[in-house]
This record gives C-alpha cells, structure tokens and sequence, in this order.
C-alpha cells in the first residue's frame, strides 16, 4: 500500500516527539492533557480498538456530549484507518436508530445519558456492533472508556496507515423516514480543511483555542484539528454553556474563539461580560447565521480582538468564503456595506457563482454558489444519484444563491432548498413537515424559517386544519418531541384557511415568508 505522506493520525505523535509538554487537551474543570498524554491514549485505544476486530474501512460511532475521550476516540480512528460517525446527540430516539443503522458500527461509544436510546436500538442495528462503551457511568454494565483503553496497554509507537482516498468519517443527516444523507469526508479533505483553518485564523503551536460548536458539527471538530496539527490546545465544553463560555473567554488563556452568532448574542448580554478586558484572544471566527452589524460593532468595543466570518458547507465541502480581519476594520472605518459581505474565496478553494445551466454569470447577477478543491466531499455514502447532482464536474453546490460586487465580494441572496439555519444548525423543512403531518388535526403544513435576533432563524409552521378551530404550540410541540430533536421543534404556529400556492399547485413559500414578515397570513 502507497501511503500519502504526513496524515491526521500522525499530527499528534508528531508534537508529542518535539513538544511532549505543550497543552493539547483541556477539560472545561481545567484538567490539562499533554500531547504526550494524549498520544500514547490514542495508541492504547488504537490497539482496544483493533482487538475488536476493526480495522482500516472498520466503522465506529459516537453518541455522546463532548470531551477529551470523545476527541482522543477521533484521533484512534484517523490513525487507525478507521472511519467515525459523530451522532448529533440532540436527535430524537427515531432519528438515533435510523443514522446508527447506517452507520453499520463495530464499537459505539456513548455517554451515559444516551444508553437507554442507543439500547432502544438493538436488535435492530446490533447485527454489526461488537462492543458499547460508556464515556461515563453505566447502568447496564458497559464497559468504561478507561476500562477499554486500558485493555490496549503494550507495544510501541504506531504510524497511520491511511491513504487520502481514504474516508476517515461519515457524518449523517438526520432523518426519521428514508435513507439519511451520509456526508463522506475522506483524508484528503480533512487535511485540506485544516490546512485552510489554520492558514486562515493564524494559529500558532502554544495557543489555546475554543470552540462552542459541539464535535458532530464540522465547524466543532475542525477547530480542534486546527489546533492538533499546529501544536495548539483545545478548551473542549461538553455543550455550549453561557457562563463556562464566558469564564474562558475571561481566563485570559484562549487565543482563537469559534462561536455562532446566538452564542455571541449570549455573551454581549451578559452582565459581567465587561468586567474585564480580553488582551490575550487574538481571534474571533463567528458564522453559520446573520450577524446584525449592531452586535459586531459591539463585539469590536468588548473585545478588541479580529474578527473573522466563516461561510460554507462546512459538512460537503468545508470553509467556501471567508470576511476577513481587514474587512470587518475597513468596514468599522466607513465602508460599513462591507458587512453584509459573506467575503471571499478562503484558502484553497475556487468558487464561482452558476446559473441553472452551469454557466458562470456576470457580476451582480444572482447564481447558485458552486465550490471546487480538495475540501470537497468524497460523496453521499452509497447514494450515487444524489452525489452527482451535488457535485458536477467537480464542483460542489449545496443551493445557496449569492451575487458578486465589482470587488469581488460575494453577498448571500437566499437558499435554493429553503433550509433553515437556527443557531448554526441546519433545519430541513420536509423533515419536520413529515412528522407534524402525521398530526390527526392537521390538513395542510408548510414550514420556514422566520429571521430571530438570537438565533437567526426560529421555525415556524404554518397550518391549515381539518374542520378549523386552533392548535398551541404546546399541542404540536408534544405532538414532534419524541420524534424530532428540540432544535427542530416549531417555535410558532400560525393556522390560516388555506396555504398560498403557485401556477403549479405547490405551496409558495416565497410568499408565505413574505406575508409572515408583514404580519398577514393569519
């Protein structure tokens, strides 16, 4: 077998043979692991893995909020050869039996929190699983996480035995009915993505960085990667907490900060957030939701520090554009359209602005953002027919229109497929429309997002129902909890007589959008 040179699975030995000492890992108690640590963890847990019989193209999932191990499980698997699928923890019971059926597991690691959910599973999807192993405690006898490692003790150093076409992981759309979309991200792409991140945000070995997107999420994992490959630590929180983000933020220890824009509205709200000043983070990268020029404005004032705004597929095909540290300053100085930018091409990566027919079209003009490079997926995990209309000729498209200034700046115009964006999480409409339909009172439904200050976008479902009369939220939001994830849950409920349609037939959302911002549809 060829191996491709250096490979994620070597980034940690690496530090850990010139910088043993040098943060890698930090609990959010403040508990330290070294990259020597975590190195020689990683190679036990290689070994507790290869006992099990998995081995390079070998599946393992995980279920469970962050942590250290969750990272270190990461790092076994790209060493390994193996590939990892990252469960979003905040899916409902329905949604974990469809995505871990797919995942086609050997080992499933989890936390105690998810047991009962991932035991719901079998044995329906236990055909493949060997082993569970609990993060924490157990009630059901699992093994511990330390309890596994340790079977892995003995032996030497182990290289990474992985090629870039390699897929090192498969990260999974939700789904309660049909086949859910698996992103697959080979080495290639890995490397490629972290290379652009660390070139991007300027990460140096010795920082400390923070990230307030969980692991599943591209944006969450990536920015550990930054830092592992460039000798950097990681301050990783189980899940994002207002006052944990905060005190960090105030430590004085964390260089580069990763936060959605909910998260930063959070914080600027805070009644201690100026307490102190932030002389030593050098770094903000915000993204993945509107970000009102107020609150920009306001994050310069706080915390004098640059501000970066990612936009991208960061699942398909990672960082697309990126607003950079010089123009959020020329923006502040007067240039203030600046702001509305979604910015330019980050490293790496070729972009061009297509219209239905794949041409490419004039300046000003509105087209579909396309993206090439090798941060570009390896496709849908066995969904060819799906992967050639995402990516053609080798240009990635996820649906999202966007026109370009005379200065090269790209400005989003909308999202082709109606996908909403609620905190940095992206929300499929059909997905939640399919389990409210199921509702014995419902006629019709239609759901979108509305723009919200905190979040961005809230859902909202718009319904037409069987003999009139109302329906609370609090009715539909019993109706979806077992079956969707709360983040997906409609916020608001608006019940109207029949739904706007086109010359189709089809429910208009443009225009149901448009009569929910003027206040008319009800």
């Amino acid at each position: 077998m060829q191996l491709s040179g250096l490979a994620p699975g070597d980034w940690v030995t690496l530090n850990a043979r010139f910088t043993p000492d040098a943060e890698c890992l930090v609990s959010a108690e403040g508990d330290v692991r070294t990259f020597g640590r975590v190195d020689g963890r990683v190679t036990r847990l290689v070994r507790a893995l290869q006992a099990q019989g998995v081995g390079r193209g070998d599946r393992v999932a995980i279920m469970a909020t962050d942590s250290c191990e969750y990272v270190e499980v990461i790092l076994a698997c790209m060493k390994l050869g193996a590939t990892y699928a990252a469960l979003n923890f905040r899916l409902a019971p329905a949604e974990v039996r469809t995505v871990l059926a797919a995942s086609r597991a050997k080992v499933v690691f989890l936390s105690g929190r998810y047991e009962e959910i991932v035991a719901g599973c079998f044995p329906e999807v236990g055909v493949h699983v060997r082993a569970r192993v609990t993060f924490d405690t157990s009630t059901d006898g699992l093994p511990t996480f330390e309890e596994f490692l340790a079977s892995g003790a003995g032996g030497g150093e182990i290289e990474s035995v992985t090629t870039d076409d390699d897929i090192l992981s498969i990260s999974f759309t939700s789904g309660t009915t049909g086949t859910p979309k698996g992103v697959m991200q080979s080495q290639r792409m890995i490397k490629a993505i972290t290379q652009s991140g660390v070139l991007e945000l300027g990460i140096r070995p010795g920082d400390l960085l923070m990230s307030g997107a969980p692991l599943f999420h591209a944006g969450g994992i990536g920015h550990v990667m930054y830092g592992v490959s460039r000798g950097a630590g990681s301050v990783v929180l189980p899940q994002w907490d207002l006052e944990l983000g905060l005190r960090w933020l105030q430590s004085g220890r964390v260089r580069q900060a990763m936060l959605v824009p909910s998260m930063l509205i959070q914080l600027l709200g805070h009644p201690r957030i100026r307490e102190t000043d932030y002389p030593m983070l050098r770094s903000i990268m915000y993204g993945g939701a509107p970000m009102p020029t107020s609150v920009i404005r306001e994050m310069v004032e706080v915390f004098d520090c640059d501000l970066h705004n990612g936009f991208g597929a960061g699942t398909e095909a990672g960082g697309q554009l990126v607003l950079r540290p010089e123009d959020h300053r020329r923006a502040l100085a007067g240039d203030e359209w600046l702001l509305g930018a979604i910015g330019k091409p980050a490293y790496g990566c070729d972009v061009r602005l297509l219209d239905p027919d794949g041409n490419e079209v004039p300046d000003g003009e509105v087209g579909e953002i396309a993206s090439r490079g090798d941060t570009v997926m390896s496709g849908y995990l066995g969904q060819p027919e799906l992967t050639a209309r995402a990516v053609r000729d080798g240009w990635f498209r996820a649906g999202d229109l966007a026109w370009k200034d005379t200065e090269g700046y790209l400005h989003l115009a909308g999202r082709a497929d109606d996908m909403i964006v609620r905190g940095g999480e992206n929300v499929y409409p059909v997905e939640i429309e399919d389990v409210i339909g199921d509702h014995p009172r419902i006629e019709e439904i239609a759901v979108v997002g509305e723009p919200d200050p905190h979040w961005g976008q809230v859902v909202t479902a718009v319904v037409s129902l069987k003999g009139g009369g109302e329906l609370t939220v609090a009715e539909l939001r019993e109706h979806c909890r077992d079956r969707l994830a709360s983040y997906k849950i409609p916020t608001r409920v608006v019940v109207v007589e029949e739904l706007p349609r086109n010359s189709t037939g089809k429910i208009h959302k443009a225009v149901l959008r448009e009569r929910l911002a003027e206040g008319v549809v009800a």
